[in-house]
């Protein structure tokens, strides 16, 4: 794709060549947007499949792009579409999708304890709670919290 798009920067606006390596890098992209609609509908259908209710995280995926150490790789997930497709495939099955708040601190959250560790950053991957003590994953903490949240919210206990 990078090397086709190289191409089509080099060759003189107006050209027939232009054109026709416009139409090429037009197709790669289609190809690039349907493998990642293929992948996540296929995702969203597996998750829709095993589970009765789904909670996830409400995300700010336009600040997150504007960050600049995280912009392509937040772009290239696909995580909107993601959740339009899980939205309707639960829906159409009779199960539930849970947002929980984007201000929920579910990664500074101690899953134990409850505690919160306001001096977490991105970097901190691994951390220790002040309270109880307890070495958590900043990835796994958050999952469960999650669902935690989300169990709180559908009244499961």
């Amino acid at each position: 794709m990078q090397k086709e798009q190289r191409k089509l920067s080099k060759r003189v606006k107006g050209s027939k060549n232009r054109a026709k390596q416009r139409q090429k890098v037009a197709e790669l992209h289609e190809k690039v947007a349907n493998q990642r609609k293929d992948f996540l509908h296929k995702l969203s259908r597996q998750i829709a499949n095993a589970y009765t209710a789904v909670a996830i995280e409400d995300l700010n995926m336009r600040a997150m792009a504007q960050c600049l150490t995280l912009a392509k790789s937040t772009n290239d997930n696909g995580f909107g579409m993601l959740k339009t497709f899980l939205a309707y495939k639960l829906a159409e099955q009779g199960k539930q999708l849970v947002t929980i708040d984007k201000w929920y601190p579910s990664s500074k959250r101690c899953r134990y304890c409850q505690a919160i560790n306001e001096e977490l950053t991105l970097a901190d991957r691994i951390w220790s709670c002040k309270c109880c003590g307890a070495e958590l994953d900043r990835d796994i903490n958050a999952a469960i919290n999650i669902k935690n949240e989300g169990c709180r919210i559908l009244g499961i206990a």
